[in-house]
């Protein structure tokens, strides 16, 4: 993380190193959480376009008033939230252009944050810049946000999950008490989604991609400091479960290929009892044709009676 700070503005840049990119899923994958001015942010990508054929990317900042600002080879310079066609995949993913080597990317982000002491009018006129913004891009965040124990942004599929545990571990809610809103709503999230993937996937789901989506979110959720001594041993089951599919699969082939003997073996036990059946009949009627023959040399002549 770089700095370049004034009195007025926060000014940082953010470096992503992104591993294996071309294994990623289609789903919306998220940087660690960084901290400026105080506040949390982190970086969204859709690395295979967020129902476009672009890499999108966007700045997550749970709430915060902010500007990304971002300058690439097209020299198309755009001040939002963020890009839903940031550059084409087909561009991004060609090795000549040098965006992905060894099948790693890296980005940066330069951040640009307003100071958190700006006067009145100046915060009014910042409001107002993003509430225009804000209405002209794309929301790669989910759409029903209804609220959670007076928290604002919170998505509804959440809500009852959520409603569970905190009456189940009341420890969740006042472990947070003392933390901004903010905090508070981007914890409460991460936790929301560990839930909802674990009430939602089934076995049969655990692949590569499920299992490493599920351990970002894990290790994403462990940053907020929750007691989660509870829900760690069903995380980890369900980490696993990879490696009991894989299993199961490996068992699955096993059964269909001992089924497959078996009956083959029984074919040519059939075949082998019918072939003693046909060797059986075979000498019996040998025996009934050599009964009272007397057999001569082939090779004697027939010769006649003056011989």
């Amino acid at each position: 993380m770089e700095n370049k700070n004034t009195k007025d503005k926060i000014f940082e840049k953010f470096t992503w190193t992104i591993r294996d990119f071309s294994k990623l899923d289609s789903n919306g994958q998220y940087s660690e959480i960084f901290s400026i001015d105080d506040h949390l942010w982190r970086v969204l990508i859709f690395p295979k376009g967020n129902n476009v054929e672009y890499l999108s990317i966007y700045l997550d900042g749970g709430g915060n008033v902010a500007n990304l600002e971002t300058e690439h080879q097209f020299n198309a310079k755009e001040i939002n939230w963020g890009f839903t066609r940031f550059i084409p995949l087909d561009e991004l993913c060609n090795p000549s252009n040098g965006f992905i080597v060894n099948d790693t990317c890296i980005i940066e982000v330069e951040i640009l944050v307003s100071n958190s002491k700006h006067n009145n009018e100046g915060d009014q006129e910042d409001n107002k810049i993003n509430d225009k913004q804000t209405n002209h891009i794309d929301n790669p965040l989910p759409k029903e946000i209804v609220k959670f124990r007076g928290l604002e942004k919170m998505e509804e599929d959440f809500i009852p999950l959520l409603e569970e545990v905190c009456s189940q571990h009341p420890s969740l809610v006042d472990r947070q008490k003392k933390r901004t809103l903010m905090y508070v709503e981007w914890a409460f999230t991460a936790l929301g989604r560990v839930l909802h993937f674990l009430k939602t996937k089934k076995v049969k789901d655990m692949d590569d991609d499920a299992c490493n989506h599920l351990q970002v979110l894990w290790e994403e959720l462990e940053t907020f400091k929750f007691d989660l001594t509870w829900l760690e041993p069903h995380v980890q089951s369900a980490l696993g479960m990879k490696n009991y599919r894989e299993r199961s699969i490996q068992v699955k082939k096993m059964k269909e290929k001992v089924s497959f003997l078996e009956t083959e073996t029984k074919m040519l036990k059939e075949k082998m009892m019918q072939a003693k059946i046909n060797l059986e009949i075979t000498r019996r009627e040998l025996a009934r044709i050599i009964e009272g023959f007397e057999e001569c040399n082939l090779e004697d002549g027939l010769g006649y009676g003056g011989q």
